[in-house]
């Protein structure tokens, strides 16, 4: 690995740093703007003034915004993200199982969709203006128009309510139990995974068609090698990198919709922990979570940018 590519990767990663820090404080600033008081969300209609402010001088909610960020920003730093003021626990012992659940949620999620989305974006790529490139096309753009929370209720519908197949809730993860668990994940997979693959799809032939159009690969046809091979040993080699950028953008989705497939099922992952933590002006508790979902977003974008990099012959040879 020579220095240029040494240098570039260590700009992608104080980017994201930087970014980090800004998102921290664009994340504290908007969660303090937050109505509703959590002392008095705690203590309830009835209590005193007196009582309320009593609980906010001991919650340190009557300090600067300015001195509470700097207290905040330096618990970070040094791995503690805080307790949290509704159940008086610390926030990591809170996200520590939920984040779990969403990764595991994600795993599987990823584990269904991209290869799925792999096969339909070369297949098309391969074929363009097929039968096959023509029902793709239109399912992608009918998944890519329905947003997920319809796509949710219309699967809850059809699965758990008319044919019963699947129950309506997700529940946690059981592993002694395969098929309880496929059960379990089915929903909240079949869910995420339409638009995952609809949109990773739609990238992936369009990058592969990219690299097919490349005079290298005319020669290769001109030589008389057979479709599948300029496929695999000289588009795929050269689209690596676009594909990376698909899979990571795709995959970023995860984290947003997530949320609202969390929120609808019933999930007990780190998404509905930070819903919940809205609800209840729980603020060290959302700070947490959108800045973990925001370090994921960060960490697929700046892997997309090392195989991209490591993937051009331009940046792996002087």
């Amino acid at each position: 690995m020579n220095g240029k590519i040494v240098g570039m990767l260590t700009a992608r990663f104080a980017t994201a740093i930087l970014t980090l820090l800004f998102v921290a404080v664009v994340v504290f600033a908007i969660t303090s703007l937050l109505p509703g008081d959590v002392a008095q969300q705690i203590l309830g209609q009835s209590a005193t003034p007196e009582a309320v402010a009593g609980l906010r001088t001991k919650l340190g909610l009557d300090r600067p915004p300015s001195e509470r960020f700097l207290l905040w920003l330096g618990g970070l730093v040094q791995g503690d993200f805080g307790r949290s003021l509704v159940n008086d626990l610390p926030v990591s012992q809170m996200i520590a199982g939920r984040l779990a659940n969403s990764l595991m949620l994600a795993a599987i999620t990823s584990c269904v969709s991209v290869p799925v989305a792999l096969l339909l974006g070369i297949g098309t790529a391969m074929r363009p203006g097929s039968w096959l490139d023509r029902i793709v096309g239109i399912g992608v753009v009918f998944v890519v128009s329905v947003p997920e929370f319809l796509i949710a209720t219309l699967a809850v519908l059809a699965f758990a309510v008319k044919l019963r197949w699947l129950p309506a809730l997700a529940q946690a993860p059981q592993f002694h139990d395969i098929g309880g668990l496929l059960r379990s994940f089915a929903m909240p997979i079949i869910t995420l995974s339409c638009v995952i693959v609809a949109q990773m799809t739609r990238m992936t032939r369009a990058a592969v068609m990219d690299a097919l159009e490349a005079p290298y690969v005319e020669m290769a046809r001109l030589k008389g090698a057979r479709p599948i091979r300029i496929v695999l040993m000289h588009a795929l080699p050269n689209a690596v990198g676009p594909i990376a950028n698909a899979v990571a953008l795709s995959l970023s989705y995860l984290l947003g919709g997530v949320i609202i497939v969390e929120t609808i099922f019933n999930y007990p992952g780190i998404a509905k922990l930070m819903v919940d933590g809205v609800s209840t002006r729980d603020l060290p508790v959302v700070q947490a979570c959108a800045l973990i979902f925001c370090a994921g977003y960060l960490l697929l974008v700046m892997l997309a940018d090392v195989a991209a990099i490591l993937s051009s012959p331009r940046l792996r040879h002087q």
